[in-house]
């Protein structure tokens, strides 16, 4: 997986060597800048969104910590690089990811990105297992993946599910849709457990937001937004034995 990172560093020499060393022996970590200082440093953490940052601990009007403390809620990881093998109680106490100590030693270096790579994908991980059906339906409510996290939507709202390909658009009753990059067969299995009826090979309806069913060979159902959707022949049974008293 690609790391975004930056490097914070007071020497140019020592920025340069490691810049170097990443772009030959860490090929999958992406530098976005470098700061030679706290204030530098605290701009490109703020308008990037970065995985890793490469931290040296003495820099010119503060330190790693003060940095660290300016950022407040931090979402990366930290290697911390010196000279200064005194800081490392300190740096374990910020959370750092890795130490490493100058001069750079390539095998520590890899060492240090493998174990960085390791923890972003199991946290990718995590977010993944919250997202499989049927474990993501809690309380009445679902997940929606989105591109930074996911978004918690409640079941009674959504109307109906339309599929679109590989995606599917949900439609709720507050008159918005969300498109997501999840096939119908995702919501119909997640939503399994509730009551929601696959009507045809398109749609998954909330059976709670039907109003009127209209006779035929699969016949049609009308929901409490004035929505007619078909009902496929082989779909019927499945759907009027919600009604069946």
């Amino acid at each position: 997986m690609k790391l975004n990172t930056i490097i914070v560093e007071d020497e140019e020499t020592s920025r340069e060597i490691l810049k170097n060393y990443l772009k030959k022996y860490c090929p999958n970590v992406n530098v976005l800048g470098e700061a030679s200082n706290v204030d530098e440093a605290l701009i490109l953490i703020r308008n990037n969104d970065l995985d890793l940052v490469f931290l040296d601990v003495e820099m010119p009007y503060g330190n790693a910590f003060d940095l660290l403390d300016k950022v407040g809620d931090i979402n990366f990881e930290t290697i911390f690089v010196t000279a200064y093998n005194h800081y490392a109680i300190d740096a374990l106490n910020a959370h750092a990811s890795y130490y490493l100590m100058k001069p750079i030693s390539i095998d520590e270096l890899i060492k240090a990105v493998d174990y960085v790579t390791e923890i972003k994908t199991k946290e990718d991980a995590l977010q993944d297992q919250v997202l499989i059906p049927k474990t993501n339906n809690v309380n009445g409510k679902i997940t929606i993946p989105q591109q930074d996290g996911f978004e918690v939507i409640n079941t009674s709202d959504i109307l109906y599910c339309k599929a679109d390909d590989n995606y599917t658009e949900i439609y709720l009753n507050t008159n918005k849709k969300k498109l997501v990059s999840k096939t119908l067969k995702y919501f119909e299995d997640a939503l399994n457990d509730t009551n929601f009826a696959r009507v045809h090979k398109s749609y998954l309806v909330n059976v709670n937001e039907i109003v009127k069913y209209v006779k035929g060979k699969g016949g049609s159902v009308v929901l409490s937004n004035g929505k007619e959707i078909m009902v496929s022949a082989s779909k019927k049974s499945e759907l009027l034995s919600y009604f069946k008293s």
